[in-house]
């Protein structure tokens, strides 16, 4: 398994994301908003990203709907030219993830598998990132479903509206 920092994930990135301090509304590196997507950028490193929080949540264990508290939900598309990263899909869904498990996402019916490592997953390479890339394009929704440490299995639903237009966007400015 590829770990983050190894794909390109900066160490700053990370903890920022990790502690919630760069939650999209928050943030002055904001560069452009489209629609249910927004654009971030930062200089140094250089990274450029494409982020969503979802539109619906669900979150159940043992059979039933529970509430529980997670922290920042965020799916992201992540450019970073100094690590060759042309398009990198990430997640994370708020909690640490079980261990060994994986993410499965659903576009418009076309599956796809999200390699975890705490609070982060990813596809396995390049190659499936290009594939959830192309099919998010393509797509009007995106199905994250998960499991938590604690055992909780958790449903996210996205919007793809934008995502297309942010995703050029970030990639514009990390060229």
């Amino acid at each position: 398994m590829v770990s983050w920092i190894a794909r390109g994930f900066s160490g700053a990135f990370l903890a920022l994301a990790a502690t919630g301090l760069w939650a999209q509304e928050e943030s002055t590196n904001q560069v452009a908003a489209e629609t249910a997507w927004s654009v971030f950028e930062d200089k140094d490193p250089r990274e450029c990203w494409a982020v969503s929080s979802p539109t619906e949540t669900v979150n159940m264990k043992d059979g039933r709907v529970v509430a529980v508290r997670r922290g920042d939900i965020l799916l992201m598309t992540f450019f970073r030219p100094g690590a060759d990263v042309q398009g990198q899909v990430a997640f994370t869904g708020g909690y640490p993830f079980a261990s060994g498990s994986t993410v499965n996402v659903n576009i418009d019916g076309t599956e796809f598998e999200l390699f975890t490592e705490g609070e982060w997953a990813w596809p396995a390479n390049a190659s499936d990132d290009a594939k959830i890339i192309a099919a998010m394009k393509r797509g009007a929704d995106a199905v994250l479903q998960a499991r938590s440490s604690r055992g909780t299995t958790t449903k996210d639903t996205f919007s793809l509206l934008g995502y297309t237009a942010a995703l050029e966007e970030a990639e514009k400015r990390c060229q």
